[in-house]
């Protein structure tokens, strides 16, 4: 079974780049065609996503996030990662990693992250 873990720090200061670990198990993250991705909630809005980096390395982000956003991945780990440059406390948020892979997506827990002055 895949699963996925979030892991980083849950608090971070204005201008700061936080970064977001997602350990995968079950699985390897260079199995073809997964999709994985980062995805948040802000506090009383929908989820968003922010962006994925494919088994191949490639890796795609939303066009409101792309110029902050850096998804990364480390295959001797099984791990990708997420950093968000310059945040906000509009940046607060629960993220998530999740695996997708055609009709089948996996999900993580899910992380807060709290940016506050």
């Amino acid at each position: 079974q895949v699963q996925l873990q979030e892991s980083g720090p849950g608090l971070g200061k204005p201008s700061q780049t936080p970064s977001l670990t997602c350990t995968v198990s079950g699985c390897s993250i260079t199995t073809n065609y997964y999709y994985w991705s980062w995805v948040r909630q802000p506090p009383g809005q929908g989820l968003e996503w922010m962006g994925a980096i494919t088994w191949r390395g490639s890796a795609y982000y939303s066009p409101s996030l792309k110029s902050r956003t850096s998804i990364s991945k480390d295959t001797s780990k099984n791990h990708f990662t997420l950093q968000l440059t310059s945040v906000t406390p509009e940046d607060t948020a629960v993220d998530y990693c999740a695996g997708v892979r055609g009709e089948y997506n996996y999900w993580g827990q899910g992380t807060q992250v709290t940016v506050s002055s």
